[in-house]
């Protein structure tokens, strides 16, 4: 049984050396054990990542890296997209979910999203991650767009995208 609270968890809006390395190991080992996702995932990660991090600005994109005595156990970042801003790299380790961690970055990710006057905001997903869809879905974003796809995942998936057209 877990024991562990949110108040055990820090929350980092700066990345540290290592944190990209870590990131893109802890969705290539996660979505492997999880969903049979293949190294094309995780180079495709790899990719997407240094493209955010080469594009990063404080000011209107934002990175929360949560921390369990001291080892990164998760994050969730907010991608500038123009008018729009994209929801990336949300990952929890298995042992950290259910304990509200996921519900407090969504809350941490609408706030900022609001605080820098997005006009909406999606993300990319795949149906293969319910718990997800449900978490996202009661905060607003809606499904609109499926098609199916195998050449990022190393195996057929179905490419989902949810939208969020009213920041509130």
């Amino acid at each position: 049984m877990n024991t562990t609270s949110l108040t055990d968890i820090a929350i980092s809006n700066e990345f540290e050396p290592g944190d990209l390395g870590y990131i893109i190991h802890l969705h290539g080992r996660l979505y492997k054990q999880e969903c049979n996702y293949g190294l094309a995932f995780e180079a495709y990660v790899a990719t997407s990542l240094l493209e955010f991090y080469k594009n990063y600005d404080p000011k209107n994109n934002r990175v929360w890296i949560c921390r369990h005595n001291g080892k990164m156990i998760g994050c969730l970042m907010l991608m500038n997209r123009g008018e729009d801003a994209q929801l990336r790299y949300f990952i929890l380790e298995p042992a950290y979910r259910g304990i509200g961690l996921g519900r407090k970055l969504m809350g941490e990710y609408m706030g900022f999203l609001k605080k820098c006057g997005y006009k909406s905001s999606y993300l990319l997903t795949t149906d293969e991650l319910p718990a997800a869809a449900h978490l996202y879905k009661s905060y607003g974003f809606i499904l609109t767009e499926e098609r199916p796809s195998s050449s990022a995942f190393g195996k057929p998936v179905v490419e989902q995208r949810y939208d969020l057209r009213k920041i509130a």
